[in-house]
C-alpha cells in the first residue's frame, strides 16, 4: 500500500500522537541538574535537565511550578512529568508536573567556593576598580572573531562615536583551553598591543558553555590588568566571577560598547550648549562693563563740575584711558576664546568637508559612501556649499571601470 506525503504539521502530530500513548514516556521520571533555567514573563518556566552526556528540554507551567523550590542552574532534582512534542517547532521536551530537590550540582558549588575566596582576597572590592575611560581612542576586545559578540561592538562604536579604533583578539570562548586564550588575550592588550578599554565577552549560554569565565586564572587575569576591563558575558541574568572582578559589568555586549564610548551627538550638543554660554556670557560682562563705564563718567562730570581743576582732569584721561584698554584687552581675549571655540565646532560639522570642494551625496537621509548602496533610477541629493541638487541615477561605474 502506497502511503501518501504528509505535511510537516500531520507527521509532528502524529509523533506526538505515538508519544503520549507511549505507558513510559507519559510517566515518566528523569534525574538530572538544571541548567538555562528561565522564568518567562507568562510564569511558565522553562529549563534544561542535563548529566555528563546529554541534556533534555524541560517545560513548566504556571500551573505546577511552586516558587517555594527556589530552584536555579546546579540544582539535582528528578522531575516527574510526560515526554511529548511542540508541534510548532517539531521539537520533544519534557512537561513536569512535580519535582523533588536532590542537591546542588558540582558546578554551582565550585562557582560557589571560588567565588567565596576570591571575595575574602578582595578581588571584587570597589576601591580596586578602575575609571572606565570617557574618551578612548582604541577599545580592545577578547571574544570569538565569528560570534555576534564582536558584530554588535563594531555597529554600536561605529554609531556612537566612528574615530575609536577597535582591535579584536580571538579567542576560543568554551572549551579545555578557553580560559588560558581569555587569559592570553588580557595579557596582549597590557604588554604588547596598548589599548584604552578592554572589553571581555561571549554571547549567553548554559553554566557549562560559560564556564571559562568562572575560571580562576581569567578572574586573576582580569584584576591583574592595568587597562580597565568591560565584562560583558552572557545574557543580563547571567553572571560569572568574571563579571565580579572586572571594573564594570555590563548585560550585554551592545550595552558594553555603549559603556566604552562616548556619543559623538552629546559631544556634539555640549560644544553648542558651551558656545551659547560663552556668548550670552561675553555679551554680560559687556553690559556690566559699559555701566560701569557710564557710572564712572557720571561720577567723573559731576567731580569736573564740583572741582575744576586741570591736574585732576588729566589724571581722570589717564584713567578712562586705562579702562578702555582693560576692556579691550578683555573683549580681545573673549573674542579670540569664542574663535578657537568656533573652528573646533566648525571641523567636525560636515559642512567644512563641503567649504574644502567637496560635496556629500545623500540617499534618503542617508550619506552614501559606496556605489553598493545605490541603484539605477535611485534618488539621491547632492549637497554643495552653495545649495542641493536633487538628481535620480542614471549610470553606476566600479572604480576599475
Amino acid at each position: 500500500m502506497k502511503i501518501r506525503a504528509l505535511e510537516v504539521s500531520e507527521a509532528n502530530s502524529y509523533i506526538k500522537r505515538i508519544l503520549i500513548n507511549d505507558p513510559i514516556l507519559y510517566n515518566l521520571k528523569v534525574r538530572g541538574e538544571i541548567s538555562n533555567f528561565k522564568v518567562h514573563s507568562s510564569g511558565n518556566v522553562y529549563l534544561s535537565l542535563k548529566d555528563q552526556n546529554s541534556k533534555l528540554n524541560c517545560v513548566i507551567f504556571k500551573s505546577n511550578y511552586d516558587k517555594k523550590l527556589d530552584l536555579e542552574d546546579g540544582v539535582k532534582i528528578i522531575a516527574d512529568g510526560y515526554i511529548s512534542v511542540y508541534e510548532r517547532d517539531g521539537s520533544y521536551q519534557l512537561y513536569i508536573n512535580n519535582i523533588e530537590i536532590q542537591g546542588i550540582g558540582n558546578l554551582y558549588i565550585e562557582f560557589n567556593r571560588l567565588k567565596e575566596k576570591l571575595d575574602k582576597e578582595g578581588l571584587f572590592d570597589r576601591k580596586y576598580k578602575k575609571i572606565i575611560p570617557q574618551m578612548p581612542t582604541s577599545i580592545g576586545v577578547v571574544t570569538s572573531e565569528t560570534g555576534a559578540v564582536i558584530r554588535d561592538i563594531i555597529n554600536v562604536v561605529k554609531r556612537r562615536y566612528p574615530k575609536i579604533e577597535i582591535k579584536l583578539y580571538p579567542v576560543t570562548v568554551q572549551g579545555s583551553k578557553s580560559a588560558k586564550d581569555i587569559c592570553e588575550g588580557i595579557n596582549f592588550f597590557n604588554e604588547v598591543q596598548k589599548v584604552d578599554t578592554i572589553i571581555v565577552g561571549r554571547g549567553g549560554g548554559s553554566i557549562e558553555e560559560l564556564w571559562s569565565f568562572n575560571e580562576e586564572i581569567v578572574a586573576r587575569a582580569v584584576f591583574n590588568s592595568k587597562i580597565p576591563i568591560i565584562s560583558a558575558v552572557g545574557h543580563e541574568t547571567d553572571f560569572t566571577i568574571c563579571d565580579f572582578v572586572a571594573d564594570m559589568r555590563a548585560p550585554t555586549p551592545s550595552a558594553a560598547a555603549e559603556i566604552a564610548t562616548p556619543s559623538l551627538d552629546d559631544i556634539n550638543y555640549k560644544l553648542d550648549n558651551l558656545k551659547n554660554r560663552m556668548g550670552k556670557s561675553l555679551i554680560n560682562k559687556v553690559q556690566v562693563d559699559s555701566y560701569r563705564i557710564n557710572t564712572v563718567f557720571e561720577r567723573i562730570n559731576n567731580y569736573l563740575k564740583a572741582y575744576i581743576i586741570k591736574d585732576k582732569i588729566i589724571q581722570l584721561d589717564k584713567i578712562y584711558d586705562k579702562i578702555i584698554f582693560e576692556i579691550k584687552n578683555n573683549m580681545s581675549s573673549e573674542n579670540e576664546k569664542l574663535s578657537k571655540l568656533g573652528a573646533i565646532l566648525h571641523n567636525l560639522s560636515p559642512l567644512s568637508t563641503i567649504d574644502r570642494g567637496y560635496s556629500i551625496v545623500q540617499k534618503q537621509g542617508e550619506i552614501i559612501n559606496s556605489i553598493e548602496n545605490l541603484k539605477q533610477e535611485d534618488s539621491i541629493d547632492i549637497f554643495l556649499k552653495d545649495g542641493k541638487l536633487e538628481c535620480t541615477v542614471d549610470k553606476i561605474k566600479n572604480k576599475e571601470v
